[in-house]
C-alpha cells in the first residue's frame, strides 16, 4: 500500500523501499506536469498581455540641443584666456528659457549643450581689465561656433566725433600707477638787518 504524499519522506524510508518512493514521485510528476505548463504558459501569455496595456503619461523625449563653442581670445595677440565668464540667456518663442554661466577652459573655450536648437540666444563675456563682450544669435544648427576677440576699455564714445579705432585707454601689457612728485618747496628768504653806529 503507498503511503500518503504529505507524509514526512523519514517516516516514508522507513515504511516503503527506494524504489516504491521513486515510483511515486513518478506518478506524482505525471499526473500534475501538465498542470503545471498550462499553468506556466497562461501566466506568460498574461505577463504579455500587461505589456502591451501601458498606463500613465504619455512619454515625450526631450528637445534636441545645440552644440556651442565660444572661443575667447586676446585681439591684440590672439591668445586664449582661460577661467573667463561666459553667460549664456536662452529664449525660444518669446520666453525665456534661462540663463547659464560656465567658464573657459585652458584653450579659451566655452563649451554649451543645454540649449535648444531654434534659440535666440544673448551672449556676455566678462574679464577683469577687459571690456565686457556682448552679441547675439540665433541657434539655427545643431553646432554654433563663437569667436570672441576681448579688448582693453577704450576711450569714452561721443556722439559728436568719429569713433572708429578709438584707442584704448589701457595699453595691452602690465601698468604701473605713476604717482606726481610734490612740487617742491620755496625757500623762505629773511630780510637784510643793517647796523647803525651811535652819533656821538
Amino acid at each position: 500500500m503507498l503511503q500518503p504524499f504529505f507524509m514526512p519522506v523519514r517516516s516514508r524510508f522507513r515504511s516503503a523501499g527506494r524504489g516504491k518512493i521513486l515510483a511515486m514521485n513518478s506518478v506524482f510528476l505525471r499526473r500534475w506536469a501538465p498542470v503545471a505548463v498550462v499553468a506556466g504558459l497562461a501566466a506568460s501569455l498574461s505577463c504579455g498581455a500587461q505589456d502591451v496595456v501601458k498606463h500613465g503619461r504619455k512619454y515625450t523625449p526631450p528637445p534636441a540641443t545645440a552644440h556651442i563653442v565660444v572661443t575667447v581670445v586676446k585681439k591684440f595677440n590672439d591668445k586664449p584666456m582661460d577661467t573667463i565668464a561666459v553667460m549664456f540667456k536662452a529664449s525660444k518663442d518669446g520666453h525665456d528659457t534661462g540663463n547659464m554661466e560656465i567658464r573657459t577652459n585652458q584653450q579659451g573655450q566655452a563649451i554649451m549643450d543645454l540649449i535648444e536648437a531654434g534659440s535666440h540666444v544673448r551672449l556676455q563675456v566678462f574679464a577683469s581689465g577687459y571690456a565686457t563682450h556682448a552679441e547675439e544669435f540665433d541657434v539655427d544648427e545643431n553646432e554654433k561656433d563663437v569667436l570672441v576677440k576681448l579688448e582693453r576699455p577704450r576711450a569714452q564714445v561721443s556722439a559728436y566725433t568719429d569713433n572708429t579705432d578709438k584707442p584704448a585707454v589701457v595699453q595691452p601689457g602690465t601698468q604701473e600707477h605713476i604717482v606726481p612728485k610734490p612740487a617742491p618747496k620755496p625757500v623762505p628768504t629773511t630780510p637784510s638787518t643793517t647796523t647803525t653806529s651811535p652819533q656821538q
